[in-house]
């Protein structure tokens, strides 16, 4: 029987000595040299993300399209609507849209964002028939998708028989059967040849901007020196791209450590966005020294709340607000919504590793150990990603959990996988096998969503087992934490920190976790939830501390951990983070 655990295996990454030399040589700090080493890089300039840097939009299929179109909408002044997604990444794709096509020249721009509980995922022909009815455009000429509209076909189908032309921009993988939209811009779509298949939507949308400006100034619009500047909206374009933890390649860390240099540059000047100055103070965070972990531990969670229990609106507004004091309230909104998803997400997680426990507890065969399928009558279908997501960090298994939708008999899910699994891939095979279980899916290889009946439940449980049996093997299902060379004791310093939290590190290009050898000199209870110590390494004692874990230490450890830089009454000190311990 496969017993669930959380128990990881350390696997060092290796690093070339002559590569970490090198770097040196171009500048490198030796305490980050071979770390970067170990990730594959070859030029110190790799990891210091600049403009100049980014891909050329033109490597996008149907790029000259999208800028001709979008040139033209604003040049004649037709009305254009964003229909955003509900989601960090749809909502901050969406301001990016408005005030990017503003920017541009367009004066009819305005948006919408679909209810989830309501509408469902993307343009859907409930979305189009609101768009139609605009309370301030009206019916407007154009509809501009923002990190949704691959699978829209239906949706799309009737924009065009009402007589409004669609964009659409979006980054998740498109189905067999396209939407027949006035052009498509998606790196992931057939034929597509862009390097960076990773750009989040908000990313897609950028370069849509990008494009347009380029055929505004081939005509004449404005020259080079004169257009506008849209590197104004990539404070936007970081939080969008780190919260939807899409790869950071060169590409998308290019972007984030852009953006994250305007967050910190504007909270030093006061002059940073309102919206995102207000979430910033809410969180507790200190936007001059914005890291991705604020954006993906903070920021990101605070916008998404708002799709999660109502509806992104608010999120929407508060990152377009222009006013400080209005903005703090709106802020606030989002707090008291998390706050609330938070609550919400405790009793469900409670149910879910009961679930999960039990499915473990009851199961002999690999082939449905190997995934998950949870579902609750009381649980919240806008929760259900979260409660997928730590499911499959706490047990290492492809997850998926359902709730009830607000339609009679169907059921919502939200998928989360671990690598090597396909999420949308399998749901792609388990509709081919049995083509009437899955009423509809979408998402990409590590997130998907999708809706079932209640009744199709227990056959779409055992089917989407079936397929993780196969293709998951029992070494895939062990979690592997690769982790890098302990620093040298004397590299083990608030300054060294600081060298390594200047990295964009995120998904794909994850921050070093260091491997050592400790002794326990000291350890208590915080706040009865986390584990406080006092460690020796390799002879230096240093504070740690280690999240969520309760249960007493052995003196001898082998651990993993992070470095941080703990602030208390002015003094600032090196503390480890851990993320691993087991006995030596």
């Amino acid at each position: 029987m496969l017993i669930a655990t959380k128990t990881q295996q350390l696997t060092p990454r290796r690093a070339s000595p002559e590569t970490a030399a090198f770097l040196q040589q171009q500048g490198c700090p030796a305490a980050l040299a071979t770390v970067l080493a170990a990730r594959g890089v070859q030029q110190w300039a790799q990891v210091q993300p600049s403009l100049a840097q980014l891909l050329p939009p033109e490597g996008l299929k149907n790029a000259v399209l999208t800028g001709q179109l979008l040139a033209d909408a604003i040049q004649t002044g037709q009305s254009l609507c964003v229909v955003a997604d509900y989601d960090c990444d749809g909502a901050t794709a969406c301001a990016v849209a408005v005030l990017g096509l503003r920017l541009l020249g367009a004066s009819t721009v305005d948006f919408i964002v679909p209810n989830r509980f309501k509408t469902g995922y993307g343009l859907t022909p409930e979305v189009v028939e609101q768009v139609a009815q605009h309370p301030r455009l009206g019916k407007p000429d154009w509809i501009v998708t923002v990190d949704n509209g691959i699978a829209s076909v239906e949706g799309i189908a009737l924009a065009n028989r009402l007589g409004m032309r669609t964009v659409v921009t979006d980054h998740h993988l498109p189905s067999d059967v396209l939407p027949d939209a006035a052009v498509i811009l998606n790196p992931n779509q057939a034929g597509c040849g862009f390097e960076s298949k990773a750009l989040a939507g908000v990313g897609v949308m950028f370069y849509a901007l990008l494009l347009a400006r380029a055929e505004l100034r081939r005509r004449g619009v404005f020259t080079l020196a004169a257009q506008p500047k849209l590197d104004g909206l990539l404070d936007l374009v970081a939080i969008g791209t780190v919260a939807d933890v899409v790869k950071l390649d060169a590409n998308n860390r290019a972007l984030v450590g852009a953006g994250l240099q305007r967050i910190r540059a504007g909270a030093l000047a006061g002059t940073l966005r309102p919206g995102v100055a207000a979430l910033f103070a809410v969180a507790a965070k200190d936007a001059a020294k914005a890291s991705t972990s604020d954006i993906g531990f903070a920021i990101g969670p605070r916008i998404n709340a708002a799709g999660r229990l109502d509806d992104m609106s608010v999120g929407i507004a508060c990152l377009l607000c222009t006013d400080a004091a209005q903005a703090k309230l709106l802020a606030n909104e989002l707090q008291a919504m998390n706050a609330a998803r938070r609550g919400i997400e405790s009793d469900m997680q409670a149910s879910a590793v009961e679930q999960a426990q039990a499915a473990f507890a009851t199961t002999n065969s690999q082939s449905v150990a190997a995934g998950l399928v949870l579902f609750d009558e009381s649980w919240h279908q806008g929760v259900v990603g979260l409660v997928a997501s730590r499911i499959k960090e706490n047990y290492w298994r492809p997850t998926i959990a359902f709730a009830p939708a607000d339609d009679g008999g169907v059921l919502r899910g939200s998928g989360r996988s671990i690598a090597g699994f396909h999420l949308r891939d399998a749901l792609d095979l388990v509709a081919k096998r049995q083509p009437h279980l899955i009423q509809k899916f979408g998402g990409h290889a590590m997130a998907a969503g999708l809706s079932v009946l209640a009744s199709d439940l227990p056959a779409f449980k055992t089917a989407f087992e079936a397929v993780c049996g196969e293709w998951l093997s029992e070494t895939a299902l062990q979690r592997v934490l690769l982790t890098d060379a302990a620093p040298k004791t004397k590299d083990i310093t608030v300054d060294t920190v600081a060298i390594l939290d200047a990295v964009v590190w995120g998904q794909g290009f994850e921050a070093p976790v260091f491997e050592s050898e400790a002794i326990v000199l000291e350890q208590r209870l915080l706040n009865g939830a986390h584990l406080k110590l006092k460690l020796d390494i390799a002879g230096l004692a240093i504070d740690a501390i280690w999240f969520g874990q309760t249960h007493t230490l052995p003196t001898r450890l082998r651990v993993a951990y992070r470095l941080s830089i703990n602030e208390f009454r002015g003094n600032r000190t090196v503390q480890a983070m851990l993320e691993h311990a087991q006995p030596v």
